[in-house]
């Protein structure tokens, strides 16, 4: 059997491996990142791997999304799964606060009631630079993958981010270990705190974004527009009289009435709606589509 190519896997596959192998790099990150601190005499290094450690447990959480996703529609859910990847998205909103939460608390302490620490060494150093050069690619390999798996877009890029997290953790980290061995045992506590209130815009963005797809929020203007001229553009359309859209997860629900000739048979009219169907659910953003049609005046 021929090999699949990343660009031609499914969107399904495409999520799937993608958080395949950023967990397998976590696991790896995370053993790296913890022998480092602890060999190079960093506890911010120490934190850090904890930190990639997390991002282990998102990874599994966004494959279990994805999986339960992309289950097709069944009796008990007519309508199909997607609706739950809104939770598991939402999950890593809630993890990412924790994150940035605790790293900002940390530095805080420390700032507060810091204690003599020793200098650590350049292992520790080179391991916050490793880990800033593969969260950075894996931030980018999950962000290409949400683009391209739209039913798993909220939790991948719920994921990429936590990723970029983990990658600014590095980031103070590295700043933090180098004014250690520069002579300036807080600047690691600094960086932390304002790392950490990034972390939590971040989340913050994702667990809005998410939650309003829970209420049945409308889709962006510009897609409702492109969607008025699809179907505008259809043979035998007069005109659209209601165009109402309703983010379901990562895709859109449409409901649409449009008006067609009074004197044309059924079956014609019929046949206008299907193309008018087919034509909007031609876009990869539309998960449904229903479609009423008016007699024109």
């Amino acid at each position: 059997m021929a090999k699949r190519s990343f660009r031609n896997l499914l969107p399904k596959d495409v999520a799937v491996r993608v958080s395949v192998l950023t967990l397998t790099g976590n696991l790896l990150l995370t053993a790296f990142k913890l022998l480092a601190g602890l060999y190079g005499g960093s506890g911010a290094m120490v934190a850090d791997a904890v930190h990639s450690a997390s991002d282990v447990c998102t990874t599994v959480l966004v494959l279990i999304g994805v999986r339960i996703s992309a289950r097709q529609a069944d009796e008990s859910h007519p309508y199909g799964h997607e609706r739950l990847e809104c939770l598991v998205s939402l999950a890593l909103a809630l993890a990412l606060f924790a994150v940035g939460g605790g790293i900002g608390w940390k530095g805080i302490r420390t700032l507060l009631f810091a204690t003599e620490q020793p200098s650590p060494t350049a292992l520790a150093l080179i391991a916050a630079l490793v880990s800033i050069a593969v969260k950075e690619v894996m931030y980018r390999c999950t962000i290409r993958a949400a683009e391209k798996a739209p039913s798993a877009s909220l939790s991948l890029r719920a994921d990429a981010w936590h990723h970029r997290s983990d990658a600014l953790s590095s980031v103070g980290s590295l700043a933090g270990i180098g004014g250690a061995m520069l002579g300036f045992p807080r600047a690691d506590s600094l960086a932390a705190v304002i790392l950490s209130a990034v972390v939590i815009v971040v989340a913050f963005g994702i667990c809005r974004d998410t939650l309003r797809r829970l209420v049945d929020r409308s889709a962006p203007e510009e897609l409702i527009e492109q969607l008025r001229e699809t179907v505008l553009a259809q043979e035998g359309v007069c005109s659209v009289d209601l165009l109402r859209t309703r983010l379901f997860g990562s895709r859109v629900d449409v409901d649409l009435e449009i008006s067609v000739r009074a004197d044309l048979p059924l079956v014609v009219s019929h046949e206008i709606a299907e193309r008018v169907r087919a034509a909007v659910c031609a876009c990869p953003s539309v998960k449904l589509c229903t479609v009423h049609v008016n007699p024109a005046p």
